[in-house]
């Protein structure tokens, strides 16, 4: 089984001091970093997480530690935990993952998060149910959850719900939010431009320019 303490060792040993200061200030100084590019960071800990599917539940107290870590990496390692033991995932965990989503908040564990988030509620009735109610929470970032879940299912997008998520962050000034709003119409024009155009023209009063220039992109 795989341990904290180890992976913090494998991480310590490469750290690359000068890209660790340049990827602090891109993240603007909110996170410790070793250093790590996307690759050799995956790299580093691919076997072990190939061990770990061999596993028959997920260590939740292993992700809660390297949560806590203050090294960015750790988190990335927990998303992509969570990513390649998603099938091992119930509806259930989705408080757990919650928890991890309401912390150490930034762009880029928020939307790595949506990934398994969107698993479990692809094909749960209560998942559309939850994603709504999560769409006017009052943390911004878990409103950005709930606009990226349906990210990516093409024919399956559930439209209804899609609408009425957006809908609920219209006239936002929040740069996050309106970035997402424009994300998933745009992805969602390379299956039904009709559909987001559509959208577009009904809301584009309340719409951000941000959000119509981004769902426009492909149409």
């Amino acid at each position: 089984m795989l341990d904290y303490e180890q992976l913090k060792e494998r991480f310590a040993k490469n750290t690359n001091v000068d890209r660790a200061k340049q990827m602090k200030k891109y993240m603007r100084n909110q996170f410790e970093f070793y250093g790590y590019q996307t690759r050799k960071r995956k790299a580093l800990y691919h076997r072990l997480l190939l061990a770990e599917k061999k596993q028959d539940q997920i260590d939740w107290e292993l992700l809660d530690h390297c949560w806590q870590d203050p090294y960015r990496e750790m988190q990335y390692f927990v998303c992509d935990y969570l990513i390649a033991m998603k099938k091992k995932l119930n509806f259930t965990d989705i408080s757990k993952i919650e928890r991890y989503a309401r912390s150490k908040q930034w762009w880029d564990t928020i939307d790595t998060l949506v990934k398994p988030l969107g698993y479990l509620t692809w094909s749960d009735p209560r998942g559309d149910k939850l994603m709504l109610e999560w769409s006017r929470d009052s943390d911004f970032w878990i409103r950005r959850v709930a606009i990226e879940y349906q990210l990516l299912r093409k024919q399956a997008t559930n439209t209804q719900v899609l609408s009425k998520i957006i809908q609920n962050n219209l006239e936002s000034d929040e740069f996050f939010i309106n970035k997402a709003i424009g994300w998933v119409l745009r992805d969602y024009s390379k299956t039904n431009p009709e559909w987001v155009r559509d959208f577009i023209k009904q809301n584009q009063q309340k719409l951000a320019p941000l959000s119509i220039r981004e769902g426009s992109k492909y149409l």
